[in-house]
């Protein structure tokens, strides 16, 4: 290619910068086929300073004077001393739903960037052509550990706009809130179960299931499923807590205490369990709140916010449970968290054995609920009223709402 030839090249293509030297030629190289845009994480010889610290307040939602004041970035390292690795998403921990990109120095991790799109489901465009009566086989899988707290929310919206979420049977209040706080039980478990594994207590993996199944054991017996079970609907539950019930709680009430004190034993106390957790990925209070972080999250830092307690859904005014918080933000501060708050939710799940009413398990409101099945067999116009009500759904009236509520993870 001649000199003229050349020049003209270059003119055609005026985006593409000519790399500034040879590790910049081998990144530029490197880079087409895995390129991510504005989310990749570039070795520091192609970032400036400035750039560097709008990653901080970017992710901190900061302007880069807030950011500024929360730390100074690492020392710049030796950049033959560093390397730029990815983790996932094929990775184990990451399952196929997030990639990281790791600055790493040695085993020191100096920067991190989440490169998000991974978990493209297409759930808010599917619940678009749903009906709300079908709204709840949609939400329960948009979190499958934590299905039931999905199902109750949604549930809750769709009461406010029918306006009769004052009118919901007081049974189906307390069986929601049983079935809520086994689901944060089992979910927690899960968490003790995949923590410990990823940390290197890979016998904790066995351990954290075998709690868990008893617990989703005793949803299959209620909803009929392990997980994704439709059982919280828009005006009540699906069905009736079975004969038999009260002792099937009573069961894990009894069962789980003991294994997690055997927890404490193998994780909490145990040393290289500390080291591996304690002072790891430190979050201050300002920068939880500044993510706008919810759940064992932000009482991690020490902030005391919980919907429970702090704007109370249901009944959770009437029962008596601590708000566990941490002291400073770090790893150890989330796991313990989260195995307190096993223990929590057994004193809740005890209160609500003794305040659960008898009645009504859903709203006898026939625009909402559908026949009992028994009449579906005897009567045409029940069979006719429950094929419109699963077929085309009720109708809700136009308007806007918001719910929260607090599912293990937070709001």
């Amino acid at each position: 290619m001649s000199t003229t030839e050349e020049e003209l090249a270059v003119d055609e293509a005026p985006d593409v910068e000519a790399p500034e030297s040879a590790e910049a030629s081998r990144y530029a190289v490197f880079i087409p086929n895995t390129d991510e845009g504005a989310q990749l994480l570039k070795p520091r010889s192609q970032t400036t300073a400035r750039e560097l610290m709008r990653e901080v307040g970017s992710v901190l939602r900061m302007s880069e004077a807030e950011a500024a004041m929360l730390g100074d970035l690492p020392e710049d390292p030796e950049e033959d001393q560093t390397m730029i690795i990815n983790m996932g998403p094929q990775h184990p921990s990451t399952h196929g739903v997030l990639r990281l990109m790791l600055e790493m120095q040695g085993e020191e991790v100096l920067r991190c960037k989440p490169i998000i799109g991974y978990l493209h489901t297409g759930m808010e465009k599917t619940a678009e052509s749903l009906t709300f009566m079908q709204g709840a086989t949609n939400v329960t899988r948009m979190d499958y550990l934590s299905p039931l707290n999905n199902e109750l929310v949604l549930s809750m919206a769709t009461e406010q706009l029918l306006g009769i979420d004052e009118e919901i049977p007081e049974r189906a209040v307390w069986i929601r809130m049983l079935m809520s706080e086994l689901n944060r039980m089992s979910s927690h478990l899960l968490f003790m179960a995949t923590n410990g594994m990823d940390l290197g207590a890979v016998s904790m993996m066995i351990y954290g299931w075998r709690e868990r199944e008893e617990v989703l054991r005793f949803f299959q017996e209620v909803t009929g499923l392990r997980m994704n079970h439709n059982y919280i609907r828009p005006g009540g539950v699906a069905a009736d807590l079975p004969p038999g019930w009260r002792d099937g709680v009573l069961r894990l009430l009894d069962l789980i205490p003991p294994r997690l004190d055997e927890y404490d034993i193998l994780m909490t106390g145990q040393p290289i369990w500390r080291e591996r957790l304690q002072g790891v990925g430190v979050i201050t209070p300002n920068e939880a709140l500044a993510l706008g972080a919810t759940g064992p999250i932000v009482r991690s830092t020490g902030v005391p916010w919980d919907l429970r307690r702090d704007m109370p859904y249901r009944r959770y005014e009437e029962l008596d449970f601590d708000v566990i918080v941490g002291s400073y933000g770090d790893a150890f501060d989330r796991y313990a968290i989260r195995l307190a708050e096993n223990r929590e939710s057994m004193k809740i799940v005890h209160q609500i054995l003794d305040k659960m009413p008898d009645g009504d398990y859903r709203i006898q409101d026939k625009k909402v609920t559908p026949p009992p099945r028994a009449r579906i067999d005897e009567s045409m116009e029940a069979l006719i009223h429950h094929f419109k009500i699963f077929t085309e759904g009720f109708k809700v009236p136009e308007g806007e709402v918001y719910v929260g509520i607090e599912s293990p993870r937070g709001e």
